[in-house]
């Protein structure tokens, strides 16, 4: 459905330590590109991509309350990993079970060091 998430920062360097930190577990890596402000993140396989860099029109990167990016986990465990790393950012909401989601929605939430609030959510066992 998507073809890419696009997520502003104002410390490049910072979020792509946060970034390479907490998508680690999950099975999502970072790869090359050509632009000196922007990094990007994919899972192999997959053709949607994560794009975190500074705004393009110069403006300072913000967050907005109700926005968040939710990212698939291989397994539970890999849900309390990526919640683990704290790398600048912070929680949001501890790993477990959301049970008004769906009978078997796993999930952990954190803030990024920019503030954007991410999810990390694993479907089933």
């Amino acid at each position: 459905m998507f073809s890419h998430l696009t997520i502003g920062t104002t410390n490049l360097a910072r979020a792509i330590e946060f970034y390479d930190a907490v998508l680690k577990p999950i099975g999502i890596e970072r790869r090359p590109v050509r632009y000196e402000t922007w990094a990007s993140w994919q899972r192999p396989g997959e053709a949607a991509v994560l794009w975190v860099g500074r705004p393009i029109n110069k403006l300072p990167a913000t967050w907005g309350n109700g926005w968040m990016a939710a990212f698939t986990a291989p397994s539970r465990t890999a849900v309390d990993a990526a919640h683990a790393i704290a790398a600048g950012g912070y929680d949001e909401g501890a790993p477990g079970l959301r049970t008004s989601y769906a009978p078997d929605y796993y999930g952990a939430y954190v803030r990024d060091p920019d503030g954007n609030k991410l999810h990390f959510v694993r479907r089933g066992d």
